[in-house]
C-alpha cells in the first residue's frame, strides 16, 4: 500500500511535498540572473559541460531582458506570475535560479538577488541550482543570514552531480571530482541547507548497474531531494556532434522508463523526486524525440508502475555499505 503522503503517486513527488507542506500545489518560477559558469568563462574551460546547452540549462527561465534593458529579480518574478494567468495554482512559488551557475557571482550581488525573491509575499522559497565547486565560505555565510532574515521560507541549493563515476564525469566534462560534491555536501549540511541533486540517466557508457551505483551513493548522503533527468541531444552541444557522428546513442522510451522504474525502486522513499523526466527545448532537442510529449511519458511510468506493483523504495537498503 502506498503512502497517503505521496497523493496517489508511486513516488514521493515535489508535488505531493508541497501539498503536504503548504497544503497546495506550487509552482516554479525559472529566473535568469543574468551569471555564466566556470565551465565558460575559462575559469575550468570556455566549452560548457558536453551535454549543456547555449542557455546554460536556462531555457524556460522567464526571459531576464526587456526593451528597457536587463530584467530585474524582481521583476522577472511579476513576468513570471503574469504568464500564469487566471491557472489556480495556489498561493505560493518557488523561485528557481535556474540558469547557468547561480552561486558563480561576486556575495553583494548574490545577496541582492536573493533577497527580491525571498521579500515578495507570493515566493515560500528560493531553489538555487549551482555547482559544488562554487560553494566558497562567504556564500555559505549569506545563505546563513538570509535563513535567519527569512525564517518562515526556505532555501535549497541544487547540485549538478549528473553521476559518481570519474570516467564518465571527464567524458561529460563535468569539471570536478567526486570529493569536492562531498565537501560541499558536508559544508550545506552543517548550515542545515537541504541538497537537490541532478543525476542524468542514459550517459554514453553506463550501465543500469553504475547508475544504479549513483543511486545508492545518494541514499547514503540522505539528500532533500533529487532531479533524475533523461540525457537530451541539444542542437549547438558537443554531445549533438557526437550524436550526429553515431558514437553516442540515446535511450528508447521503454528502455528509459524500465531503467527510472529501477531507480524509483532503489531511491529511499523519504527523498522528494522533483524531476523524472526533463525538458528538452522543442526547438533545439534532437533526440529523443518521444521524450517530447512530457505527458505521456509520465503517465507511461505510472502505468508501468502500478502494473507491476511497483514503487520508490522498494528495493531501498537502508544500511548499504
Amino acid at each position: 500500500m502506498l503512502p497517503e503522503i505521496w497523493h496517489g503517486k508511486p513516488y514521493y513527488s515535489l508535488d505531493a511535498y508541497c501539498k503536504n507542506t503548504f497544503h497546495h500545489k506550487c509552482y516554479k518560477i525559472a529566473l535568469n540572473a543574468h551569471m555564466t559558469c566556470p565551465n565558460r568563462d575559462g575559469l575550468l574551460d570556455t566549452r560548457g559541460c558536453i551535454f549543456c546547452s547555449a542557455g546554460g540549462s536556462g531555457d524556460f527561465a522567464v526571459s531576464n531582458r526587456s526593451n528597457a534593458g536587463i530584467l530585474s529579480i524582481e521583476a522577472q518574478l511579476k513576468e513570471g506570475l503574469r504568464l500564469f494567468g487566471d491557472k489556480k495554482v495556489g498561493n505560493h512559488y518557488i523561485a528557481y535560479f535556474q540558469a547557468y551557475t547561480n552561486t558563480y557571482a561576486p556575495t553583494p550581488y548574490l545577496k541582492e538577488i536573493y533577497t527580491q525573491a525571498l521579500s515578495s509575499p507570493d515566493v515560500c522559497g528560493i531553489s538555487i541550482a549551482t555547482r559544488p565547486d562554487c560553494l566558497p565560505e562567504e556564500v555559505l555565510t549569506l545563505l546563513s543570514y538570509l535563513k535567519g532574515q527569512f525564517p518562515e521560507k526556505f532555501i535549497w541549493i541544487e547540485l549538478g552531480l549528473q553521476t559518481i563515476h570519474e570516467g564518465t564525469a571527464a567524458y561529460i566534462r563535468r569539471g570536478y571530482p567526486l570529493t569536492i560534491f562531498e565537501d560541499a555536501m558536508t559544508r550545506l549540511r552543517a548550515i542545515d541547507i537541504p541538497v537537490i541533486v541532478h543525476i542524468i540517466l542514459g550517459l554514453p557508457h553506463e550501465t543500469e548497474e553504475m547508475q544504479l551505483q549513483t543511486i545508492d551513493y545518494l541514499n547514503r548522503w540522505k539528500i532533500f531531494g533529487i532531479k533524475l533527468q533523461l540525457l537530451h541531444i541539444l542542437k549547438g552541444t558537443d554531445l549533438a556532434a557526437e550524436y550526429e557522428k553515431e558514437r553516442v546513442a540515446v535511450l528508447e522510451k521503454e528502455t528509459y522508463l524500465r531503467l527510472l522504474v529501477s531507480c524509483l525502486e532503489r531511491l529511499s522513499p523519504h527523498i522528494v523526486v522533483h524531476r523524472v523526466t526533463g525538458d528538452g527545448p522543442k526547438d533545439s532537442l534532437l533526440a529523443p524525440v518521444w521524450s517530447r510529449n512530457k505527458r505521456d511519458v509520465l503517465n507511461s511510468l505510472h502505468m508501468l508502475m502500478r502494473s507491476q506493483d511497483s514503487f520508490q523504495g522498494k528495493q531501498f537498503i537502508s544500511n548499504i555499505d
